[in-house]
C-alpha cells in the first residue's frame, strides 16, 4: 500500500472547482453528502488537521471553544479552504457558531457565499424525522438553485447507493482489524477515511478498491501487546494515533467522528421514499451525543464495537472544551466499568504538543492492560 498522508490536500477541490462545478464544506453531522451529490456539488467534509494558529477563529467564537471547529473557521478565513459556501447543521452551539461567523467575514469582504443550517431535532421520532425531511427539501430546493440542476428521486437513490458503496468498502478496510494479526494499523486506517473529506466519492471508490488489493499481500502486524478502540469527539490526527500505537497498542476501532462513526454504516433505503429514508439515517444513526431520548442507543453502539474488535481496553479522546463529550465522558467510564471493560480517557487539542505526556498515560494504561492478562 502507498505511503499515505493525513494531511490536508485541497488539490482535487481544486480541480473540482477549476471545472466550473461547485464544492461546499460540510461541518457537523447532519448534512447528507447524497444531496449535495445529487446536486453536482463536491461535499468537502471539514477538518482541522494541522492547524497551528488559529487566533483569527478564535477571535470570532472565544479561546474557550472547541479547538476542532475554530480551526476550521481559521481555515476558512486564511484561504486554506476555498469553497463555494457551507452545509452545517445544529449539533453543538459552536458549530452553529462557525456558519453564523463565517456569514459576517464573508458579506464584509462582499463575497457572500451558499450557507445552510439543518436544523436537525433533539429526538428521534415519526414527527422529528418528518421535520428533518422538510429541512432537507428546503436544503434540496436551494441547491436546485444554487446549481440549475433538478434533484430528481433517481438521482438522490444513484447518490445513497454510490456512498454506501464506499461505505461497504470502508468497512472491509475494518474488518481487516478483526483478525488476532491485523494487517494495518489505525493510524493507517484513519488516513484512509481522512481521504474521504478531500476527493469525490467516485474517485475515493477506486482509491479504497486499490487499498484493499494491496493489503491482501500485506505481512500481519504482531508487534503490540494490546488491542484498543478509541471512543469520543472529533479526532482528525492520525500522528496522535499513531503516539499510541507507539506505546505498543494497536487501536482497532476508532467511533469519532471521522472513524466508525464516519462511513461505515450503510444508508438503507425505501425506494419509494428516498429523500424520507436520507432524512431517517441522519437521524438515527450513531453519530454524537446530542440527542435527548434514546441516548442509550450510542453507548449501545460503542459497546457492540468493544466486542466485535475483540478489543482488550478503551481510551476516550475528547476534544478541550467540547461540551458534549466533557459529559458523555463520565457515563462512558461508569459503563465501561460496569462491562469489566478497562479504559481510561484523555484530553487531546487540535495540534499534538505534549507527545511525551500522552505517551506516558498510555503507557500506564498499557501496562494495566498487560497485568490483567497475566493474572
Amino acid at each position: 500500500m502507498k505511503e499515505l498522508s493525513g494531511e490536508l490536500n485541497m488539490q482535487k477541490v481544486k480541480e473540482w472547482r477549476a471545472s466550473g462545478k461547485k464544492a461546499l464544506g460540510i461541518v457537523c453531522c447532519h448534512a447528507p453528502f447524497e444531496i449535495l451529490h445529487a446536486a453536482g456539488v463536491l461535499p468537502v467534509r471539514l477538518r482541522s488537521t494541522g492547524c497551528g494558529n488559529c487566533s483569527e477563529g478564535a477571535a470570532c467564537v472565544g479561546d474557550d471553544s472547541c479547538g476542532f471547529l475554530t480551526s476550521i473557521l481559521q481555515y476558512l478565513i486564511d484561504g486554506t479552504y476555498e469553497l463555494d459556501g457551507l452545509v452545517t447543521s445544529n449539533g453543538c452551539g459552536v458549530s452553529s457558531s462557525v456558519i453564523a461567523n463565517w456569514k459576517i467575514v464573508t458579506e464584509k469582504n462582499s463575497k457572500p457565499q451558499f450557507l445552510y443550517e439543518v436544523i436537525a431535532p433533539r429526538m428521534a421520532n415519526s414527527a422529528s424525522t418528518k421535520y428533518l425531511a422538510s429541512e432537507l427539501d428546503e436544503l434540496r430546493e436551494e441547491l436546485e438553485k444554487l446549481t440549475g440542476t433538478q434533484i430528481t428521486e433517481e438521482k438522490l437513490k444513484h447518490s445513497v447507493d454510490t456512498y454506501n458503496e464506499a461505505r461497504r468498502l470502508v468497512k472491509s478496510i475494518y474488518d481487516l482489524h478483526k483478525a488476532e494479526f491485523p494487517v494495518i494499523s489505525g493510524a493507517e486506517t484513519l488516513k484512509i477515511t481522512l481521504a474521504a473529506t478531500q476527493m469525490p466519492i467516485e474517485e475515493y471508490i477506486e482509491f479504497l478498491k486499490e487499498t484493499l488489493t494491496d493489503l491482501e499481500t500485506r505481512e500481519p502486524l504482531k508487534n503490540f501487546t494490546a488491542r484498543i478502540m478509541l471512543a469520543g469527539s472529533a479526532l482528525d490526527d492520525p500522528e496522535y494515533v499513531k503516539a499510541i500505537e507507539d506505546c505498543g497498542l494497536l487501536v482497532v476501532a476508532d467511533l469519532n467522528s471521522f472513524g466508525l462513526r464516519f462511513l461505515h454504516d450503510e444508508l438503507p433505503y425505501d425506494e419509494s421514499d428516498i429523500a424520507g429514508s436520507i432524512a431517517k439515517y441522519y437521524l438515527t444513526r450513531s453519530s454524537c451525543p446530542r440527542m435527548i431520548d434514546d441516548s442509550d442507543v450510542i453507548h449501545e453502539y460503542i459497546l457492540a464495537a468493544a466486542e466485535e474488535y475483540k478489543v482488550d481496553g478503551v481510551i476516550i479522546v475528547r476534544m478541550q472544551h467540547c461540551g458534549k463529550w466533557d459529559v458523555e465522558t463520565y457515563i462512558l467510564e461508569d459503563l465501561f466499568k460496569q462491562q469489566d471493560i478497562p479504559s481510561v480517557s484523555l484530553e487531546r487539542q487540535v495540534i499534538l504538543s505534549q507527545k511525551g505526556q500522552l505517551q506516558l498515560r498510555v503507557e500506564a494504561f498499557r501496562e494495566l492492560l498487560e497485568s490483567r492478562k497475566d493474572d
